[in-house]
């Protein structure tokens, strides 16, 4: 009997830490503020039109690299926003959300046993796609700064580069730690991508969601249009998560490797999404503006509300979420931290640490998720105030 059939390199990849507290919330009925989806809908033009091409038939197989309108739509937002053209027939591809995008950009780009330079913390994902490729992880660690977020050291940057570096994984805004990387710092990035000859494969979801600062695609920069995989997703833009519909932008012979690989993850995917998401990326400004400045009404809620309860609170420059230091409330390890939260107060966090392949790093930082609805991040912050109380 084969005992442990799971191939060495996925051992190390258990249920993921977003599974886990997602079902210990449900469990507990806490408020979960681990995982980040939001608790309400996309506007509803998008939904309108989701609707209507169920009605209308839309129901089979797209084409491969996602139906024209989409492409096109995508490509019109990436020169409108970003100033980026890309031909929507040959240099857009439609995936199943960023997270296929990602796996089938590291499969497509790494051999085995070329090395992909990240930041940690990282998503859960990323460390799981490097591994499927028998790639090799060379971590930069971000810390945090005494302005309150998240810097990196340059000379450990230059350091994680070497003879084997293929490819470059960069996170901006910065999924857990709602760090925006800054001009100077995408530029030592650009500059170490040419030097080197290593792609980069640039993980934007969080693009319109830049509270302090400005986002900056890697892609603008001198020199990385040609070198650069550029994702995003309509999930987190439109609050469409379950969706999954994403897309990967960049030089044609980048897109046409990372679609040999994705064809043979999923095919296709959303054909009565896809439409929709093309009706969304052509909505008016006031609606990324609107939607961006009611996120960032959110963050300084929670952010509030966490300091009042005794949490030491890292700023967040964008994304769904923030982190905080558990350590003023006498913590010590993060993941036990989460794990007694939904029987202390009925709320559910997640610890960051788990994103570290050095794991003392953060240790003591666990990771809100705002993306909710006031009166639901309002009830947390009321719970958590207990911790300060006992």
């Amino acid at each position: 009997m084969v005992t442990d059939p799971l191939v060495a390199r996925m051992r190390p990849f258990g249920t993921t830490i977003f599974a886990e507290m997602s079902a210990l919330a449900a469990r507990t009925d806490s408020v979960n503020l681990g995982q980040g989806f939001p608790d309400t809908d996309g506007p509803p033009e998008m939904l309108e039109a989701a609707v209507r091409a169920i009605r209308e038939g839309r129901n089979q197989y797209p084409p491969g690299p996602g139906i024209p309108e989409l492409r096109a739509a995508i490509a019109a937002h990436q020169r409108e926003f970003w100033g980026l053209g890309y031909d929507p027939d040959s240099e857009v591809l439609v995936t199943a959300g960023a997270t296929e995008a990602i796996a089938a950009a590291v499969l497509a780009l790494c051999e085995s046993g070329d090395e992909v330079v990240c930041f940690e913390p990282y998503y859960d994902s990323y460390a799981a796609s490097i591994a499927l490729a028998g790639a090799v992880r060379r971590p930069v660690t971000l810390r945090p700064a005494p302005d309150g977020g998240y810097g990196f050291d340059p000379d450990e940057l230059r350091a994680a580069f070497g003879p084997r570096t293929r490819v470059v994984l960069l996170n901006s805004p910065h999924n857990p730690t709602g760090k925006v990387f800054t001009a100077d710092e995408l530029a030592l990035v650009a500059s170490l991508c040419v030097e080197h000859d290593a792609v980069a494969v640039t993980d934007e979801v969080y693009e319109h969601l830049v509270f302090d600062g400005a986002h900056v695609p890697l892609a603008g920069l001198p020199g990385m249009r040609e070198r650069t995989v550029q994702i995003s997703s309509a999930g987190k833009t439109f609050s469409c998560t379950g969706w999954k519909v994403g897309w990967a932008c960049g030089p044609a012979p980048l897109v046409s490797a990372v679609l040999r690989v994705k064809q043979f993850l999923t095919f296709v995917n959303a054909g009565p999404q896809q439409p929709a998401v093309a009706v969304a990326l052509g909505l008016p400004r006031s609606y990324y503006d609107g939607f961006r400045d009611s996120l960032r009404d959110k963050r300084d809620r929670l952010c509030l509300g966490l300091s009042d309860a005794g949490f030491d609170v890292l700023r967040s420059d964008g994304t769904y979420f923030v982190t905080a230091d558990i350590t003023p409330l006498g913590g010590t390890d993060g993941v036990e931290f989460c794990r007694s939260l939904p029987e202390r107060c009925g709320v559910v966090a997640v610890p960051t640490q788990v994103f570290y392949d050095d794991v003392s790093a953060g240790r003591q930082l666990i990771r809100f998720a705002f993306c909710k609805r006031d009166e639901v991040l309002d009830e947390a912050v009321a719970r958590l105030r207990k911790l300060s109380d006992a």
